[in-house]
């Protein structure tokens, strides 16, 4: 595997695991500002990039957020569900066509128009995701379904609507502590969205 860039030579990987998504054991060299070239080390899980949404209604100041138990940050001693927003892996789709089919899947919301807020990289020290943002504005109306994942893939959500105001304060309470929607809810709530 060759690098663009003249600072940075991948010398080999090896696979790990490749039993859920793939982690491989990469040794580079990396010129550092000085000039000099160092050896390293590192192991990078390569589980493609996603998409997340957050649904929100400005008449009634509300988001939609989803709740499911997440195994990772139960080991990491977080006894309860996560409160997050909608999200999913690409799948081999464009980011706008598989968020709106996930926000469908998890929350029963048919949405048709998405607006792409920005893309961010969640935890570039070991994992090569990129997360697409996407707003959308929801009607009550737009409930196709009672949402809730799709069971075949281990997903039992549950749906939640709150305020705007009362999902701010869960971050403050730690009630919500997932980074992306702490993301999307500040980014509403900065733009004065809601």
């Amino acid at each position: 595997m060759q690098s663009k860039r003249a600072d940075v030579r991948i010398i080999d990987s090896e696979t790990l695991s490749d039993n859920w998504y793939i982690l491989k054991k990469y040794t580079f060299d990396l010129q550092r500002r000085d000039g000099e070239w160092q050896r390293q080390h590192r192991e990078v899980y390569d589980r493609g990039n996603g998409a997340t949404i957050l649904l929100y209604n400005r008449e009634k100041k509300t988001v939609i957020l989803t709740r499911q138990f997440r195994f990772p940050v139960f080991i990491n001693g977080h006894e309860d569900d996560l409160i997050e927003a909608a999200a999913g892996l690409l799948d081999n789709m464009d980011p706008e066509s598989r968020i709106k089919a996930e926000a469908e899947e998890e929350t029963g919301f048919h949405v048709s128009r998405v607006q792409k807020i920005f893309e961010a990289y969640m935890s570039p020290g070991s994992v090569t995701e990129k997360l697409y943002f996407y707003l959308a504005e929801y009607q009550p109306h737009d409930r196709t379904s009672a949402g809730g994942g799709i069971k075949a893939e281990g997903e039992d959500i549950d749906v939640l609507e709150m305020t705007l105001e009362e999902a701010l304060r869960s971050i403050e309470t730690g009630k919500i502590v997932d980074g992306k929607t702490i993301m999307l809810l500040y980014h509403v709530a900065l733009k004065g969205i809601l």
